[in-house]
């Protein structure tokens, strides 16, 4: 199996639909302290069957769903492909 593509909307941090392309090869994702990197694995382990919250740094499922900020307003799912 190979992975191309992980599209995130309303998971974490990832509010609205996002793509990661993984190209051939190496791919690298680099940031800052808190713009979602460690989000994009934990998205990749939850689309592959993990179900513990605690494995995903939450105290529950709810936890996934992004849970609104001071500009954006909460939602009320969280789908990872």
């Amino acid at each position: 199996m190979r992975l191309t593509r992980l599209r995130l909307n309303g998971f974490k941090s990832f509010v609205d639909p996002t793509d990661l392309v993984i190209h051939e090869g190496l791919t690298g994702v680099v940031g800052p302290n808190g713009c979602g990197k460690s989000n994009l694995l934990e998205a990749l382990r939850w689309v592959m069957g993990e179900n513990r919250p605690s494995a995903m740094r939450g105290g529950g499922m709810e936890d996934v769903i992004f849970n609104g900020a001071a500009t954006r307003g909460a939602r009320h799912f969280a789908e990872v492909q």
